[in-house]
């Protein structure tokens, strides 16, 4: 049911940790399908898009995550890469929030927003539609809603809230809102026990809604000089002001949740309790939650073969994996990574990540395959000299107009047609045929047909590093220089 001031705002600045080695700093949980065949992020659109148009959904995200979650959004049923916020940098989720709330009001002063997270599971998307046309009532009336989670054990990871159950604010069908009493941060386990028997405190799910202008109205009262620099920020970006000015401006702002910035403070908290199979899936020994299991309680994901094995995580990405009497155990194979560790110690990859990002070691920060707006590129082998890829590109899409300094390329195409621009020669490809890119030569790859285009790429040269780039023209407004 839709309402005609209604719209969805999708945080999607997660930052890849706890999925690690499936998930990468460049490429967090939210784009990964970990239930069913849709993404995380296209599974969050798909649940706004019960409630709301497609144009009516905004994604904020930073700009280390662009590529991604632009080729993500653009290749699915509605394409909403023109709907995409790209923070400079992510600065939590009071930014992010009041950014998207600025540039809402600026298309509709009665602007309702619903905000949550990209990369939660929600499995009953019915029950979420009423929770959300409870929200709207609440919400229009100049509440700052949050959605409660019925707690199944006491988890210490989460915030918890508790409503005030003398002070109800609206119902529809069996969900009723009440006024927060408190909200809780994350307690001790002796507490959160205590929470869950008395059967009067929620989960914070991360999920709100509100009017606009209502929770710009409460930043400011909370927070002035944080909506003072994303006004400031909001009309940078209105005006068309150079990228590094808005990042300069954008780093000075505070970095704060929107629960310690507005939440815990604000005289008009109010909570819908709700039931609709939340998960926020926050660990690899999480997914037993969410996921389906054979009959020994494993779940299993690609190429696996398993003996024996009882209530453990196996994935294989690629290759065959096999697995031999496991118990409560977490296997996950990528192409350039593997973990391997007791299902109790799975909330410890994020360690893991920590010490690769000391190392400066890749295997932290992006796959092998590496996606961009156009398409993607696989490192197939690189040596001292030389690096080789594969690079497919989707139709109708082509790379910049770009050069480089430090090396040559040749391009083999391998699969569909290949329009490529060398200086200031244009010439088709076919596959099985190859050509050559001389160093300094601008250059550009194109597909023009309605396969998609695979090639081979050899570079040669002293340097092959993805920032020997300059850019002369470039579709998806990348800089000149990477």
């Amino acid at each position: 049911m839709a309402h005609a001031h209604l719209y969805g705002v999708i945080l999607a600045g997660g930052s890849g940790t706890r999925f690690w080695p499936l998930s990468r700093e460049r490429f967090p949980k939210q784009l990964l399908r970990i239930i069913g065949e849709e993404t995380l992020i296209q599974q969050t659109v798909r649940r706004l898009l019960r409630s709301m148009s497609a144009d009516r959904i905004m994604v904020v995200t930073n700009q280390g995550q662009a590529d991604s979650i632009t080729l993500q959004l653009m290749n699915w049923k509605d394409d909403l890469s023109g709907n995409i916020i790209f923070e400079p940098e992510g600065r939590n989720t009071a930014p992010a929030i009041g950014l998207a709330a600025l540039q809402l009001l600026r298309r509709d002063p009665d602007a309702v927003m619903v905000v949550l997270p990209a990369d939660h599971v929600i499995a009953q998307p019915g029950k979420f539609q009423q929770a959300v046309s409870l929200g709207v009532q609440l919400a229009t009336e100049g509440n700052l809603v949050t959605f409660g989670i019925q707690p199944s054990r006491p988890e210490t990871g989460y915030g918890y809230i508790q409503p005030n159950r003398r002070s109800r604010l609206g119902h529809r069908g069996k969900m009723t809102g009440y006024r927060v009493a408190r909200f809780v941060e994350k307690p001790d386990i002796s507490t959160a026990k205590r929470y869950v028997q008395s059967g009067n405190f929620f989960w914070n799910s991360g999920i709100f809604m509100w009017k606009a202008d209502v929770v710009l109205r409460e930043l400011e009262r909370q927070k002035p000089k944080l909506v003072k620099g994303l006004k400031r920020v909001d009309a940078m970006l209105h005006d068309g002001a150079a990228k590094a000015d808005i990042a300069k401006q954008y780093h000075r702002l505070e970095s704060v949740s929107i629960d310690h910035g507005v939440m815990e403070h604000a005289s008009g908290a109010a909570v819908i309790p709700v039931d609709f199979g939340w998960s926020d899936v926050g660990s690899w020994s999480s997914l037993e939650e969410v996921a389906p299991q054979d009959r020994g309680g494993n779940v299993l994901s690609g190429n696996i073969m398993d003996i024996g094995s009882t209530n453990s995580v196996l994935f294989a990405d690629r290759r065959m994996v096999a697995t031999i009497g496991l118990s409560d155990m977490v296997v996950v194979d990528t192409p350039d990574a593997t973990l391997i560790c007791p299902k109790s110690k799975a909330q410890d990859v994020k360690q893991v990540v920590q010490e690769l990002k000391k190392r400066n070691a890749p295997e932290h920060l992006e796959h092998v395959t590496v996606m961009r707006p156009w398409g993607a590129y696989t490192v197939l082998e690189e040596a001292p000299g030389y690096k080789v890829k594969r690079i497919t590109v989707m139709p109708g899409r082509r790379l910049s107009l770009q050069m480089h300094h430090k090396r040559t390329e040749h391009w083999v195409v391998i699969n569909g047609r290949a329009r490529v621009t060398c200086g200031d020669d244009v010439y088709d490809l076919h596959a099985g045929q190859s050509t050559g890119i001389p160093i300094e030569t601008p250059h550009r790859l194109e597909n023009p047909g309605s396969d998609v285009l695979e090639i081979i790429e050899v570079q040669n040269g002293p340097y092959l590093g993805e920032d020997d780039i300059v850019r002369f023209q470039d579709d998806f407004g990348r800089g000149e220089t990477t």
